[in-house]
């Protein structure tokens, strides 16, 4: 894959947490979903970024996947992924691959929703 970091393999290679290929499977999805999202270390976690950041990881999650989305709020999400109220950042959480499996498509909009709006779209 194309968009993929090497910084964010080698952060994955010392990454030990009973999750690692569930973060894996999700980082997957976020970057098949358009080749023109890339991704960076930033905050010492995977963040995808597009004209700004996107979302990122919280890598100490034990229970289930989450990634924020820093401007979460203001993205149109059909779906309903996106979980929080706060005034910006919303989170999305995955719980198994079957979950993630079931969110992409929700997933996959909500990025889509990202680069249109940055876009001018």
């Amino acid at each position: 894959m194309v968009n993929r970091n090497p910084d964010v393999d080698r952060w994955f290679d010392g990454y030990d947490n009973p999750l690692k290929d569930l973060v894996q499977k999700v980082r997957e999805a976020v970057l098949a979903s358009d080749e023109r999202v890339g991704e960076v270390i930033k905050w010492q976690a995977p963040t995808f970024v597009y004209k700004g950041n996107i979302a990122s990881f919280f890598p100490k999650a034990r229970k289930h996947v989450t990634l924020m989305f820093h401007r979460g709020a203001s993205l149109d999400d059909p779906h309903g992924l996106l979980q929080g109220d706060g005034a910006t950042a919303r989170s999305a959480t995955f719980a198994s691959a079957e979950d993630i499996d079931a969110k992409r498509p929700a997933l996959e909009a909500v990025i889509a929703a990202w680069i249109a709006a940055r876009d001018g779209g």
